[in-house]
């Protein structure tokens, strides 16, 4: 597999060595020092880009690769207010995009687990429900993307939480998402239903970058020639 790797920090040289391990061949890596390269000529060496990079840049990184025909998988969070527009320009450009904010398998199964225990939560109002996530001081955004679609798949789940928010003002209606960043850890989250007498916690903890990495790569693999919008639930078969 030919290999556009866009976003070239720890993520992306973790993926790197992993694919060089897999004999894939990186075709071109982009960085802030390297921006001249990210050309639709260089793009068309590959079979599929891999994006790992920053909020600002990932929706004009994702639009280049789609607009040169080339299937992208990102991982990159903080920038889906702007998802809808990569899904229309898919279809006008008969593109390819996969979108996970964990490719994680761990992870994964984790959402899995979370939407179930919010289901059964539904029947016992006395819990009250908070979300703990801890990433590497490196990591620009917060809450992560993984936080936020752990959220989201509670109230796809729970009636009695309609929203969820940094700074909680309403415990009755809203989930707290409270974020930490830590020296170089790799990632941890951490789901609470608490009550006056008891506490039920689901937790996961990454231990490198190599299981998020591993992901990227399979998911890469799958997108090759494949045309419209793909996420973990598709590459995994995990969806309910």
């Amino acid at each position: 597999m030919k290999i556009a790797l866009i976003g070239y920090g720890k993520m992306g040289k973790t993926i790197e060595k992993l694919a060089l391990e897999k004999k894939d061949e990186i075709v071109v890596k982009i960085d802030d020092t390297t921006l001249d390269q990210f050309t639709e000529e260089n793009l068309k060496k590959a079979d599929v880009a891999i994006e790992f990079s920053t909020p600002e840049v990932a929706f004009n990184n994702i639009s280049k690769c789609i607009n040169s025909g080339i299937p992208v998988v990102s991982g990159t969070t903080g920038w889906l207010n702007r998802f809808g527009e990569i899904e229309q320009l898919c279809k006008q450009k008969n593109g390819g995009f996969f979108y996970a904010s964990n490719y994680s398998l761990g992870v994964n199964i984790f959402f899995k687990v979370n939407e179930y225990l919010a289901q059964i939560m539904n029947n016992f109002p006395e819990f009250d429900i908070a979300i703990e996530e801890t990433h590497h001081i490196h990591k620009l955004d917060a809450p992560s993307g993984t936080a936020i679609t752990i959220a989201e798949g509670i109230l796809k789940n729970l009636v009695r939480k309609t929203a969820w928010e940094k700074e909680l003002t309403d415990s009755s209606s809203k989930i707290a998402v409270k974020s930490h960043r830590i020296g170089e850890h790799p990632g941890e989250h951490v789901v609470k239903y608490n009550s006056p007498i008891e506490t039920i916690e689901i937790l996961h903890t990454s231990k490198s970058r190599e299981g998020l990495a591993m992901g990227a790569l399979m998911a890469a693999r799958y997108m090759q020639n494949k045309v419209g919008i793909f996420g973990m639930d598709d590459l995994l078969n995990i969806s309910k």
